[in-house]
């Protein structure tokens, strides 16, 4: 069916024009905000960024020690703009330092995870046979585990720290990893150069540091970028818990699990962390499929 052209819609009754006009108009709305989703995530990953890098230089205020004179001052002062908890502590410079704690655990996390997934993935799309059966049955066997109940119970066992954390998180979360990069390593494996390589007397190794593990670098940043929100929640929800980072250092999750008893006088203390943690969740999603869209061709031409 021809689209119909704006000289068209002119000619169409009242009613139908004006519906039709109204479509138009929210779909250049919904396309102009989808155009710029991806900015605006990137813009708050990099703020979260630099707020990890220069937190003792952005934050205004001392995060750990407060003024009991200030305490539960709302947004908005000169002072204190993001206002004050119940022992008086600036919540900006909780928040910076918060975010300090979210992107590092985030990162390492998905390092983590990335390279043990990496490493099975490889293995397994390489030497297949065998090696790829008890791989993946060793994945599939991770990946029926229920990720936050082992988290908190591990967590609960080794004690709560911010490298248990890291580790917990990364070494729950690796089979996602395993199995997207198997596929692509399955398919290189079938390429033209690398067949040649081989039949040229590479060694295996040679073709997975020279040809395979280049051509996965793509797949594995979209899929750390979806796992850091991944990341984000799992460490804001141990540390609601208690099993986090230890107080007295901020953490979002800590903030929220602090902020439970005053939310009715109080808005503000657990409104802002949750705001922080939606926020850096919903821009690493976001970006993640940017760079997959971006990537991945096929999808670019949809």
């Amino acid at each position: 069916m021809r689209k119909l052209g704006w000289e068209a819609v002119e000619h169409l009754p009242p009613d139908v024009a004006g519906e039709a006009a109204s479509t138009r108009s929210v779909g250049a709305w919904v396309k102009a905000a989808l155009r710029g989703a991806p900015k605006i995530s990137l813009t708050i990953l990099t703020l979260a960024v630099l707020c990890a890098l220069f937190a003792p230089w952005l934050a205004p205020a001392d995060p750990i020690v407060g003024n009991l004179a200030d305490s539960l001052q709302p947004p908005g002062s000169a002072s204190h703009l993001l206002g004050t908890d119940n022992q008086g502590r600036d919540l900006l410079s909780r928040i910076i330092y918060g975010a300090r704690i979210s992107v590092t655990v985030g990162v390492l996390a998905v390092f983590v995870a990335g390279g043990v997934g990496t490493i099975m993935a490889v293995l397994s799309g390489v030497y297949k046979g065998w090696v790829d059966v008890v791989l993946m049955r060793i994945t599939d066997a991770f990946l029926a585990l229920p990720f936050l109940m082992i988290a908190v119970t591990v967590v609960s066992l080794l004690g709560p720290s911010l490298l248990n954390v890291i580790l917990v998180i990364g070494l729950l979360r690796w089979m996602g990893y395993a199995r997207v990069l198997r596929g692509e390593v399955l398919r290189l494996m079938e390429m033209d150069f690398v067949r040649l390589a081989l039949v040229a007397g590479a060694s295996r190794w040679r073709i997975i540091l020279r040809h395979i593990l280049p051509n996965l670098i793509n797949t594995l940043l979209v899929l750390g970028t979806l796992e850091l929100g991944v990341a984000v929640i799992a460490e804001a929800g141990l540390s609601f818990l208690g099993l986090g980072v230890p107080r007295p250092l901020p953490s979002w999750g800590t903030m929220l699990a602090e902020s439970q008893q005053y939310f009715y006088i109080a808005w503000w203390l657990p409104v802002i962390p949750g705001v922080a943690i939606t926020l850096l969740v919903m821009a690493s999603n976001l970006t993640g499929d940017w760079l997959r869209d971006r990537t991945d061709p096929t999808r670019r031409q949809l």
